[in-house]
């Protein structure tokens, strides 16, 4: 059982940056692949970023390569988005997951664990 909670979200200005948090508790993720994803009313949850803890092996979605960064910190059991460069289209909620068996990491079936979402608002 894994608990995730998400944060920093917030109202930026397009070309801003914002940098989110997920703390996770209730186990060590270091067996675990960590993924973010956002979801905009009316459209489905989709993928943003993950990272397999063990290896430090960061994915992303074609759309933020080059302007987010997903990083993890032992200590804190944490998982971090830096997004920089923001866009009005990168508005969302967005959410944090986790899962320990990942067939694809992009797809969010895959994981077992989520937080309950942080907003991002980008206006131009």
């Amino acid at each position: 059982q894994v608990q995730l909670v998400e944060s920093g979200g917030g109202l930026v200005q397009a070309g801003g940056s914002l940098r989110l948090s997920c703390a996770a508790s209730g186990r060590t993720l270091s067996s675990y692949f960590v993924g973010w994803f956002r979801q905009t009313p009316g459209k489905e949850r989709e993928f943003v970023a993950a990272i397999k803890w063990s290896s430090d092996t960061s994915y992303y979605a074609d759309s933020v390569k080059g302007r987010f960064t997903i990083s993890r910190d032992n200590a804190k059991n944490t998982v971090y988005l830096q997004m920089n460069s923001l866009k009005p289209e990168d508005t969302a909620v967005y959410y944090c997951a986790a899962g320990r068996w990942l067939r694809v990491v992009t797809t969010r079936t895959e994981y077992d664990y989520w937080g309950q979402g942080t907003q991002v608002t980008v206006s131009s």
